[in-house]
């Protein structure tokens, strides 16, 4: 049955036209993942679902019985408002037997909320999330309509909202960045492309083959055009005087065909390593606590970094991630303890919050505030041709600020956090409001970036794709470390039992999520791309054994002579033969782990 209809409709933002002569057909059993670069459109496209946004021309028309519930990217909240006041506020039912309160603490507790009376404004961005999550979810609708539902969501709320969302009778329409979510809940891809719009009865994995397939069929068909064409021509020449008489389809055909576009290159942000150098020391902290009130986020934290190492941050909404980060790059200070930074340390830091922008400031004018040539590993590129790389075109880069979409902003900050050319890459949830293409040049960025990475995230995808060792927030204030990437954490997580440790054992639920995070492993391991990188011990390996491997040649060598002066005496000879043995041995160990990471360092260096 048909729920929505998109009938031929237009929208132009300023000079950007969104959407041009667009057409849709939403029907029931639809799980919709809206796609594309930021910018393009996608909030704005569901807005107009959504009834919020009238189109420039055409018209959306819903069916009769379609109730929408509409999830904003960005929800406001009033001043005072408590949680339970929001969520119930303005929510009417035709059932007289419905108890909105009770139905409202019965979601809220499944989205792990226990004070429904607490104000919202001190609530951290994953709690606020979650309430405006509640509010969406509470009245049962027939469209659910949601724009960025897991941005600032712990893993466990990700989880759960999958969860949710697969077994969700009505039509779903969302926008989200996060490609395992888009993978395992939608059966159909939307993706808004320069003003067009392309459907794919597919999830995300099979969105990307049918993609590839329609970019390779248009170049096909452009290349058939043009030799068709230039034996057009040659037909038009060789009667030019006689244009008059010919047949007027074909020089119709003719004039069709010159007039084709070539199919348009995808654009991509493109990005160059800009790290300065890093010296041995780097960032150490030293016995750090730190306390609000009576509840303690950090409890006695200990962590020296290494160079070139990828630390991912990964915990509960409100447990102290952000705070950690804060730390580090001194915005705040420990209760206890210390934390060193070395002299040669430039901290680049993307925070979770992007900070103010002046609206009425151009684009090109807020990237020279921080430099106008940086020495990449290209030569030396300017401000403008750097905006390039990041998809602000000249046109854009001489525009205000304001112009720009969330998501286009976010991209903006991130070029200025780059631009300073930092060793080390402080990162709150780099994923949020990201869209799939940048984060994916991001990703192999940071996997050639000659620095340290510390990040925030709770992008399952981007934290088995970027990170080398968890860092692991528990409910006591304990940070525990794990080697390896998300999955590897998970997997040793559940197996220890500390895997959502705190959660509340509502009628089962925590034991229902452990065993749904065991169950989900292999998927996740079949969807994520597989990538070669070193592991942390190898890593400590590549950067000392050299060093290691130059010692034991220079005691050997020692030995040598040693050996030579004891000639006569038989107990210390034999003595020092034994040690030349056993080092040789080392040598020899090292000697064939020193070619496995070389060997491994190269294809590293290739892919």
């Amino acid at each position: 049955m048909n729920i929505l209809n998109v009938e031929h409709i237009k929208k132009v933002y300023g000079d950007k036209v969104l959407m041009d002569d667009v057409s849709l057909g939403i029907n029931e059993g639809d799980k919709i993942g809206v796609i594309g670069v930021n910018g393009c459109g996608k909030s704005t496209f569901l807005k107009m679902l959504a009834g919020l946004e009238q189109p420039d021309a055409g018209n959306v028309i819903k069916n009769n019985q379609a109730d929408i519930a509409y999830l904003a990217q960005n929800t406001e909240f009033q001043e005072g408002d408590t949680i339970l006041s929001y969520v119930c506020r303005d929510k009417e039912s035709s059932n007289p037997n419905w108890n909105i309160e009770a139905e409202a603490k019965s979601i809220l507790k499944k989205l792990f909320i226990e004070d429904e009376q607490a104000l919202i404004a001190p609530l951290s961005g994953g709690e606020k999330k979650r309430v405006a999550l509640a509010r969406t979810l509470l009245a049962p609708a027939k469209v659910l309509i949601l724009d960025e539902p897991t941005n600032h969501l712990d893993s466990r709320m990700v989880m759960w909202l999958e969860d949710y969302l697969k077994k969700y009778n009505g039509v779903l329409i969302m926008v989200t960045h996060d490609r395992y979510f888009l993978d395992r809940v939608t059966n159909r891809i939307v993706e808004l492309d320069r003003g067009k719009l392309y459907t794919y009865d597919a999830n995300y994995s099979g969105f990307l083959e049918l993609r590839q397939q329609r970019i390779d069929s248009e170049a096909a068909s452009y290349r058939k055009v043009q030799s068709i064409l230039r034996t057009e021509i040659e037909w038009v020449r060789r009667g030019a005087q006689a244009r008059s008489t010919k047949q007027k389809a074909r020089l119709e055909r003719f004039e069709t065909m010159q007039a084709m576009k070539a199919p348009e290159q995808e654009q991509q942000v493109s990005m160059d390593s800009l790290a300065s150098r890093l010296g041995k020391k780097t960032i150490e902290i030293d016995n750090v606590s730190k306390a609000y009130g009576d509840r303690t986020l950090i409890d006695d934290f200990t962590y020296y970094t290494i160079r070139n190492e990828r630390i991912g941050i990964v915990g509960e909404n409100g447990c102290g991630k952000t705070t950690l980060l804060k730390l580090i790059v001194g915005e705040e200070l420990p209760d206890k303890g210390t934390i060193t930074i070395g002299e040669t340390i430039r901290i680049g830091y993307f925070s979770q919050m992007a900070e103010h922008m002046d609206e009425s400031m151009r684009v090109i004018d807020y990237v020279k505030n921080v430099a106008e040539y940086i020495r990449t590993s290209k030569g030396l590129t300017s401000a403008s041709q750097m905006c390039e790389r990041f998809l602000f075109t000249p046109e854009i880069q001489y525009n205000p600020i304001g112009k720009l979409s969330g998501g286009e902003k976010r991209r903006l900050y991130l070029l200025k956090v780059l631009m300073s050319a930092p060793n080390v890459l402080v990162l709150d949830e780099p994923t949020n409001d990201l869209d799939i293409a940048t984060l994916t040049i991001l990703e192999d960025y940071l996997d050639h970036f000659d620095g340290i990475v510390i990040t925030v995230s709770h992008d399952r995808y981007f934290l088995d794709r970027i990170v080398d060792r968890i860092l692991a927030f528990e409910p006591n204030g304990r940070i525990k470390q794990y080697d390896g990437d998300y999955t590897s954490y998970m997997e040793k997580a559940i197996s220890e039992g500390t895997w959502m440790q705190g959660v509340p054992t509502l009628s089962g639920e925590a034991k229902q999520d452990k065993q749904k995070a065991s169950n989900s492993m292999e998927t996740w391991k079949g969807n994520r791309e597989k990538k070669l990188k070193f592991t942390y011990q190898e890593k400590k390996d590549y950067e000392t054994i050299e060093e290691e491997v130059g010692e034991l040649e220079e005691q050997i060598a020692a030995l040598d002579k040693e050996i030579v002066a004891a000639a006569h005496d038989f107990v210390k000879l034999n003595e020092l033969v034994t040690q030349k043995e056993s080092l040789e041995q080392l040598l020899d160990e090292k000697m064939e782990r020193w070619m496995y990471l070389e060997d491994l360092a190269a294809k590293i260096d290739t892919q």
